[in-house]
């Protein structure tokens, strides 16, 4: 039975989000209550960030199980130093103090999905000769600086598409589709509208729908995931006729920021501006978009009205 009673490790908080990012240094207490007077071995605390991935393929005979695993930093210290006979530990309450310095670097931030996860956490380890040690562990939530510019994303994407209908429904379908920003940040709005000019014989569906694409990858393969985290459905569009449809874009207050600085998973957004039609392809617009903070984002804004 272990002498250490509520072992407990407190980080102090940096933030209102509760995160950490690239150069933080994480303030924490390592404590504990000891009953009667303890010998250890050592006692260190560490930090360290893990990204893992893990899928399987196919059945039976023909099964296969993927994985990769990458690393971005471990630091260690020790707060009771390793020594020849050991330390004792007087009975009674005990706290200590502890600093770890997050190093430099583009790392990404913390995420878990189906097939993968990034992780951040520090753990403490008391070490007893001839017993197992006992370890406390607690995640931190890790937002990463780095991302791509989005300065040229700040401004309005548009695009367009023409489709000639083929032997059951003749004629044409043009579309213009268009998004306020290619940058944005969870739980913000974006406006986006279609402009349809339906030449055709038959009706047709404005749609929107905003997508999570997510890619793990090991081994030379990959696993994806396509998720719809928004949609919109407009009201039918009738023969020989032109309507503009107009669409507010929520990003959900939840979504994960865009993660490109990962070699084993990947986070991409993209909106489809597209028209349903019955027995034919759908004509569609796709716009990227990024996924950031809301600091950059507003950032971004302030030093544009600065240049006006």
């Amino acid at each position: 039975m272990s002498p250490f009673k509520d072992l407990k490790l407190a980080l102090e908080v940096l933030n209102q989000e509760g995160t950490y990012s690239e150069g933080d240094t994480v303030i924490g207490t390592l404590s504990f209550s000891l009953k009667s007077d303890t010998k250890v071995k050592s006692i260190s605390v560490k930090a360290k960030g893990d990204a893992n991935v893990h899928w399987t393929e196919g059945i039976g005979e023909d099964e296969e199980t993927y994985s990769a695993h990458e690393r971005y930093f471990k630091i260690k210290e020790y707060l009771v130093a390793k020594s020849p006979g050991g330390t004792v530990l007087p009975q009674g309450a005990h706290n200590i103090n502890f600093t770890l310095k997050i190093p430099q670097g583009g790392m990404p931030s913390s995420f878990k999905g189906k097939n993968g996860k990034i992780v951040y956490m520090v753990e403490a380890k008391i070490s007893r000769s001839w017993r197992w040690p006992s370890s406390v562990t607690t995640e931190i939530k890790f937002d990463s600086k780095s991302f791509p510019p989005i300065h040229q994303a700040m401004h309005p994407l548009n695009g367009s598409v023409d489709k000639e209908l083929g032997t059951f429904s003749k004629g044409q379908l043009q579309m213009t589709a268009s998004v306020s920003r290619g940058v944005c940040f969870p739980g913000e709005t974006l406006s986006a509208y279609a402009r349809i000019c339906n030449s055709s014989s038959k009706n047709v569906k404005p749609k929107f729908s905003l997508h999570m694409k997510t890619v793990y990858r090991a081994s030379g393969n990959t696993e994806t995931s396509d998720k719809v985290i928004f949609k919109m459905v407009g009201d039918p569009i009738t023969p020989r006729s032109e309507v503009t449809v107009p669409c507010e874009v929520k990003i959900p207050v939840d979504a994960v920021y865009t993660l490109h600085n990962c070699q084993i998973i990947s986070v991409e957004y993209y909106l489809k501006v597209y028209l349903d039609v019955s027995f034919a392809f759908d004509p569609e617009v796709v716009f990227p978009l990024l996924v950031v903070p809301s600091n950059l984002v507003h950032a971004q804004l302030n030093e544009e009205v600065g240049h006006i």
